[in-house]
């Protein structure tokens, strides 16, 4: 069985290996070893190349070109192995570029200290999935940064790896995950990175830009299966979707925010400094602990209809 013969069987096992096991910790992870590879090269080409921008676009270049080279090397010598060992190969692959479970399971931390009255330990357990400042929130701001982390994390996160998975195989999804981790290693506006990381964090809008678009039409669709609003969804994203200063995280957070009912955006602390942003949304509901567990569900939902859609796509192809 090759992987040309089992795409369905490596997506199928990919996304039950992430829905029961999320990630493989006891195991290599392909993320740890590009973030690895961004760290060694940065000084080098820093070092080689004067301009910040061109030295930048030398490690965009060579981080995803090694990155899916390398997963692109490792099935072909699997299968010149044997054709099992090559579907095990992309299977595992396919496994670690999906993150549904672990989203699910870091930002669960953050409503289970709320759950037990432990203000300090949710605020602690939220700055680990957030940028902003955490230590003087209250619970509804609390629960907004989780939404929003899970609203947005189901764009790049989720559906942008299974996405790029259904679309070139697991190659192609490893090195979906190097221009990811580009952009959150080097992708920021400040002194150090702003030149140096302008070509990671571009790149890393345009990967996501179908994916992002894609995501808040699946949370439409998802949304009255999840119990939540659907024209809700669709009347936000289309109103708010570009209420972000990402070019593509506003899509899934104003479809989310639309269809849980709740004003998601505006003010948060960075580095001791407000910064105001556009909200998104209306507050027809409170932010609460039901918010939180309602944009958990319309992720698994716009993960579910993904594979539900791309399924049917074969079928009437005759695919499948």
């Amino acid at each position: 069985m090759t992987v040309a013969e089992s795409p369905v069987a490596v997506v199928l096992g990919a996304v039950l290996l992430d829905l029961v096991l999320g990630d493989p910790r006891a195991l290599p992870h392909p993320v740890i070893g590009i973030g690895e590879l961004i760290s060694s090269l940065e000084g080098p080409l820093r070092r080689l190349i004067p301009n910040a921008r061109v030295a930048g676009v030398a490690l965009l270049v060579i981080t995803v070109g090694v990155s899916y080279a390398l997963a692109a090397s490792l099935i072909y010598a699997a299968f010149q192995l044997a054709p099992a060992a090559c579907f095990v190969v992309s299977l595992y692959l396919a496994w670690v570029s999906l993150a549904a479970r672990s989203l699910h399971l870091e930002s669960a931390k953050v409503v289970r200290a709320l759950q037990k009255g432990d203000l300090p330990a949710a605020r602690v357990a939220l700055s680990y999935i957030v940028g902003r400042e955490t230590t003087d929130l209250d619970e509804p701001e609390i629960i907004r940064g989780a939404v929003e982390t899970v609203a947005e994390n189901t764009g790049d996160g989720v559906i942008a790896p299974l996405f790029y998975l259904v679309l070139g195989g697991p190659a192609l999804a490893i090195a979906y995950k190097a221009v990811n981790t580009l952009d959150s290693m080097v992708g920021y506006k400040n002194d150090r990175y702003l030149e140096f990381g302008w070509a990671s964090a571009r790149f890393d809008d345009v990967a996501n830009y179908i994916p992002a678009r894609l995501t808040g039409l699946l949370m439409v669709l998802a949304a009255p299966l999840c119990g939540l609003s659907g024209g809700g969804a669709w009347r936000i994203l289309r109103r708010d979707g570009r209420n972000h200063s990402s070019p593509n995280s506003g899509f899934p957070e104003a479809a989310a925010a639309g269809a849980l009912g709740v004003r998601l955006g505006g003010a948060n602390r960075y580095f001791g400094r407000i910064v105001a942003k556009p909200t998104i949304g209306d507050p027809l509901q409170p932010l609460s602990q039901a918010t939180y567990a309602g944009v958990v569900r319309l992720m698994y939902g716009s993960e579910a209809l993904l594979v539900a859609g791309w399924l049917s796509v074969l079928a009437i192809a005759g695919s499948f």
